[in-house]
């Protein structure tokens, strides 16, 4: 009997080990709160203004892993910045990009093909770091913004199979994207779409987690939609039935003959963790989802986003940093840039319902976005109303640098979770 006992206990502790890996955060000591920072860093990096903390932090140092950015380039460049100063950030990411896209050239010339490819595609990314922060109606946006593709494209066709552009018709006008194949050939494969957010360009979903996806036999494809990347220059603004311009890519990849069709998995990050399970509500070609994090109703959570409740008296005091990046954001909504208190009215309606969506879901958040109680109510929702018993929900850990959000500073976790789970649920 004390046996029996004492092995009954030893796989209860097992069990619960397990639980507690999977949502640690769920029984974190710190207090939840009622606001949602998205901007909010576990830890400091370098800078003391808390925005352009986030954006070095998670943008930067986080794709160096893949190749986005070098750590003492990236440092130098920071150096050079002051704090909060939107000028010196726009003005020092730019300048790095041009040193880095002239010795790209210079190997390129030279025919060393693989030095070309990873300095014009990091100088790429540079230039698209330049533009955090700035306002549209700025010329060098525009022109920096033409720079990002040309090197990304000229970079990415280095590769073997080349990463391809593309363009998806949508009414009227296209979607630009970039498709990387797993191999050479047409055997159709396993793919990844990939859907980013509020802020992000196409470019930026590459360096988030395309070689993890390449490594394991997966083609990678992702695009820019409405709101996202250049497109609100042509009025294409972020809108509420992204249903319909993921359905148009879908439409594009189906037709590919080296896209395995029964295993075709979008992943969304950000707004994307609404996007992409909006569009698998209405588009049985998606057979499995995955969010960072799950986002059911965009307009309570922009209720509880500090950029969109401050008074005008607290806006005076923002940096110029911090101001930028908030009436950006405002532009790829369509609201005013100096009231980003209409960001709340202009995601009325910006929802999905999880009962409606039929295939296996996986939530993926960072522990300190999970303490917002916004946040945790949402991913309870979703996930409780997926149907699919094939469904899970991992909360990343704070001590593995994993906690913010997006979980940009620890790509190859966000890897790790998300294809083991997909080889579990849909088979290697």
């Amino acid at each position: 009997m004390k046996h029996r006992s004492s092995t009954l206990m030893t796989i209860f502790i097992f069990l619960l080990s397990a639980h507690l890996f999977q949502s640690r955060a769920a029984f974190s000591t710190e207090e939840p709160l009622a606001v949602s920072d998205m901007h909010a860093t576990a830890f400091h990096y370098f800078f003391q203004d808390g925005d352009m903390d986030f954006h070095f932090g998670n943008l930067i140092l986080g794709s160096s892993v893949h190749g986005g950015a070098g750590i003492g380039e990236a440092f130098y460049a920071a150096s050079r910045i002051r704090d909060g100063n939107a000028g010196d950030w726009q003005r020092e990411w730019a300048e790095l990009a041009g040193r880095v896209e002239a010795r790209g050239e210079t190997s390129l010339a030279a025919g060393h093909l693989v030095s070309a490819r990873d300095q014009l595609l990091r100088a790429a990314y540079y230039y698209r770091l330049s533009l955090v922060s700035m306002l549209p109606d700025n010329p060098a946006f525009k022109e920096r913004g033409a720079k990002v593709r040309e090197l990304f494209q000229k970079g990415g066709a280095l590769f073997d199979p080349p990463v391809e552009y593309f363009e998806v018709p949508f009414e009227g006008t296209s979607l630009p994207g970039y498709f990387r194949k797993a191999a050479s050939g047409d055997r159709p494969v396993k793919t990844l779409l990939m859907i980013g957010g509020g802020e992000t360009f196409a470019e930026d979903l590459f360096f988030y987690i395309a070689h993890q996806a390449h490594a394991r036999g997966y083609n990678f494809a992702t695009v820019d939609l409405p709101g996202q990347g250049l497109l609100p220059l042509e009025g294409m603004v972020f809108r509420t039935d992204t249903q319909a311009p993921v359905k148009a890519v879908v439409d594009v990849l189906v037709k590919r003959s080296d896209v395995d069709t029964e295993r075709l998995i979008a992943f969304g990050i950000s707004g994307g963790g609404l996007f992409v399970p909006q569009a698998a509500m209405f588009d049985p070609r998606i057979k499995a989802v995955a969010m960072c994090s799950a986002v059911v109703d965009a307009r309570p959570l922009f209720a509880t986003m500090p950029a969109a409740l401050d008074t005008p008296e607290e806006r005076a005091g923002w940096t110029s940093f911090h101001e930028g990046v908030v009436k950006s954001i405002c532009w790829r909504y369509g609201v005013p840039m100096d009231h980003p208190e209409k960001l709340i009215e202009a995601n009325e309606g910006n929802t999905f319902d999880p009962a409606k969506v039929a295939v296996p879901a996986l939530i993926i958040v960072g522990e300190g976005e999970y303490r917002s109680l916004e946040v945790q109510r949402q991913q309870k929702i979703a996930l409780d109303n997926f149907p699919n018993p094939s469904k899970k929900m991992v909360v990343t850990p704070s001590d593995e640098g994993a906690s913010n959000h997006c979980v940009m500073e620890n790509r190859a976790l966000i890897g790790q979770v998300l294809f083991d789970w997909l080889d579990e649920t849909l088979g290697e």
